[in-house]
């Protein structure tokens, strides 16, 4: 199988080291879980590979999410922006 890399235009934007750091997993722990190489968890994190849409079911049962909740076609907004108004107070 050839690796599905970055294209132009076309970004998958995802939530896997926001994810990992809540449930506090490496991404050697992540890899071994989905089982590939820690250093394609990197590689989707930095968004210069996308994963195939298996590897996405297998990211999506171990944090029991939807695919849509960890990888999307637009930006996920900040947490900080989830938490706080525009003052920075909640």
């Amino acid at each position: 199988m050839s690796p599905v890399s970055h294209r132009e235009g076309k970004p998958i934007y995802n939530q896997l080291r926001v994810l990992r750091a809540e449930r506090g997993l490496s991404r050697v722990a992540l890899a071994k879980l989905v089982e590939v190489h820690p250093q394609t968890i990197g590689a989707i994190e930095r968004g210069d590979y996308f994963p195939s849409l298996d590897l996405a079911f297998r990211f999506s049962d171990v944090f029991e999410l939807p695919v849509e909740a960890i990888f999307s076609r637009r930006p996920f907004a900040p947490l900080s922006a989830q938490l706080y108004n525009k003052e920075g107070r909640p």
